[in-house]
């Protein structure tokens, strides 16, 4: 238990660090002024102040926060300047958020998740330089499911499924099981020459999903531009998975019930912990590196979506004051921001439950 959690905040703390960073150093580039660096949610446990900004690790190691001097844009010029109360307006500061040229409070605010791709390549340089990369290359064929019938070999390395691009091993596993039977159009490379063929996925009513009846999987070491070339297509790969699950999620092929929290992460990360351990201890380093990168990804993804209180929701806004010429009113911005903040926690106490019942289950 004391490893998980060990493990957990390391892995939760890095991916937000970076996240955050990507704000701070973009918004310090454009002259945007950072008023705290924060990590963590709850009371403070360290604090201290450097040059113009307080940096703070608080207690909870979920989240964090980079605030910007007169985020909220709600101040004067003027000395005697009042709101529509008569109330006395705070004086306009320096290296305000809302004083930077739009563009470059889009780029600070997009940094966080951008980051957070960054981080996940950097990382996936290193899961990939040490264990190399499993590509799609049959190995073997299934007696009874469709892919002999469709004549496919041993060797064949499948380049596209449905019209879409395959590299990885995981991308043509994703694409089997959650076919729901539908014909998949396989493009595959044998001895140099490019083919076409269509399979359609079997049920197994042992695994409860959809098989096409080859296995796959074979390892090739990765170094100079290979190394560089499959971290990129590793980080894709959970880019696609993370884009694939929401659409599902809103398709209602997935439900709510489907969602992980902190909590479900860290007993995921126990979980991957024990079943690695007989493999050595290098094993399991890879595979949390690995837990990682699609934890970075993820985070990277989740906030650009268009939701208030993210992110995405605070890019919306700027790019609908690029098009209007001028900003949204900002106490009308604060107060969708505001909602959408109630939403994400209500959200989040949901997922707290699931996760909960899920371990006690």
């Amino acid at each position: 238990m004391i490893v998980t959690i060990v493990v957990f905040v390391l892995i939760f703390g890095v991916v937000v660090i970076a996240h955050e960073l990507g704000h701070f150093l973009i918004a310090k580039l454009n002259g945007i002024k950072v008023v705290q660096f924060s990590i963590g949610m709850g009371p403070d446990l360290i604090k201290f102040t450097k040059g113009d900004t307080k940096y703070v690790l608080k207690l909870l190691p979920i989240g964090g926060a980079c605030m910007f001097e007169g985020e909220d844009g709600i101040y004067t010029t003027e000395q005697d300047g009042k709101d529509q109360n008569g109330d006395q307006l705070p004086v306009k500061p320096e290296g305000a958020f809302n004083d930077a040229n739009v563009w470059a409070r889009i780029a600070t605010v997009f940094a966080g998740p951008f980051f957070n791709i960054i981080l996940a390549f950097l990382l996936s340089l290193i899961v990939v330089g040490f264990s190399g990369e499993i590509i799609p290359q049959i190995t073997s064929l299934q007696e009874g499911y469709p892919a002999i019938e469709a004549g496919l070999q041993e060797g064949d390395l499948i380049t596209k499924m449905n019209g879409e691009r395959i590299c990885l091993q995981g991308e043509v596993t994703f694409v089997s099981a959650f076919s729901e039977g539908d014909p998949i159009e396989i493009e595959y490379k044998r001895d140099g020459k490019k083919y076409t063929t269509t399979v359609t996925p079997k049920f197994s009513e042992e695994d409860n999903r959809y098989y096409i009846g080859f296995t796959i999987g074979e390892v090739v070491e990765c170094k100079g531009f290979d190394l560089i070339k499959y971290s990129a297509y590793e980080v894709r790969y959970w880019f696609k998975i993370t884009i694939k699950s929401l659409l599902m999620l809103i398709q209602g092929q997935l439900s709510a019930n489907d969602l992980s929290g902190p909590v479900g992460i860290a007993s995921a990360i126990g979980t991957t912990i024990e079943q690695t351990k007989p493999y050595g201890l290098p094993t399991v380093v890879l595979t949390m590196i690995n837990f990682a990168v699609l934890l970075s990804v993820n985070l990277g993804v989740m906030n650009l979506l268009p939701l208030p209180a993210l992110d995405g929701g605070r890019l919306i806004f700027l790019l609908v004051e690029v098009v209007r010429g001028k900003p949204v009113p900002p106490e009308k911005e604060g107060f969708v921001h505001f909602l959408g903040f109630v939403a994400l926690m209500i959200l989040m106490v949901f997922v707290l439950y699931n996760d909960i019942a899920r371990i006690f289950a």
